[in-house]
């Protein structure tokens, strides 16, 4: 979406309402289609929910409505952050809303399958614990610089949703078994990802500590420079 232009009667001339009409700029922006994938997504939570709880999990039709809500959620996960970054379409809301959505579904779709007894709730607790400690983790590193998102982390989400949606539908046989091999993958890359994080983060805050000992040190160096200027250019230096 394009914004509109800051001037609006000619060359040089600001737009009527100032900071006001900035404003509005601003706020129309966040209504790109980047932005209504993520609040599709965040919408889609509850109803996921809902088919999936449905008669208490035992139905396969609504469990297969379920998947296609899961389905649905992780597409627009795939498209929103391609055409935020292909056609500028980054927002603040965008930046904070995504994030949150992704993690919304998951968090939704692992505890209901813990609550009806498909999933081991330690297989929950493992991958939830590692959402929100590297989530934390961003914000403790974000004076810093940003973390960026790793291959290894994009490979554990694609993971964990395809895992998760095996888990949703109601399989049997080989297909069970093979979900159980699926998860397990999952959390064995949610491990070994996270801790990459870790390490990232350690990375970045001592990179970050020594610049700004540096630029004080800097500092320091230039405002006793300055001072001694000062005493040899006062009233008795010449």
């Amino acid at each position: 979406m394009t914004g509109v232009p800051a001037s609006a009667g000619g060359a040089g001339r600001p737009a009527p309402g100032g900071k006001l009409g900035a404003a509005a700029v601003n706020q129309a922006s966040v209504w790109n289609i980047a932005n209504i994938l993520t609040m599709v997504r965040l919408v889609l939570v509850p109803g996921f929910v809902m088919l999936l709880l449905h008669d208490g999990g035992e139905d396969p039709v609504w469990r297969a409505w379920a998947w296609a809500a899961f389905a649905v959620a992780m597409i627009t996960d795939i498209f929103d952050g391609h055409l935020a970054r292909t056609y500028n379409l980054v927002t603040d809301f965008g930046k904070i809303a995504d994030p949150i959505a992704d993690k919304a579904i998951m968090a939704a779709g692992l505890i209901c399958l813990s609550s009806l007894g498909d999933l081991p709730w330690w297989v929950t607790g493992v991958i939830l614990s590692r959402e929100l400690g590297i989530t934390l983790m961003r914000f403790w590193v974000i004076r810093h610089g940003v973390i960026p998102a790793s291959r290894g982390g994009k490979i554990k989400t694609l993971a964990q949703g395809t895992a998760v949606a095996m888990y949703v539908l109601a399989l049997t046989g080989p297909l069970a078994t093979l979900r159980f091999w699926v998860m397990a993958l999952a959390v064995v890359l949610t491990v070994v990802s996270g801790l990459d994080y870790v390490r990232e983060a350690i990375v970045l805050r001592r990179r970050g500590l020594a610049e700004a000992r540096a630029a004080t040190a800097g500092d320091a160096v230039t405002g006793d420079a300055t001072a001694g200027d000062d005493v040899r250019e006062g009233p008795g230096a010449r």
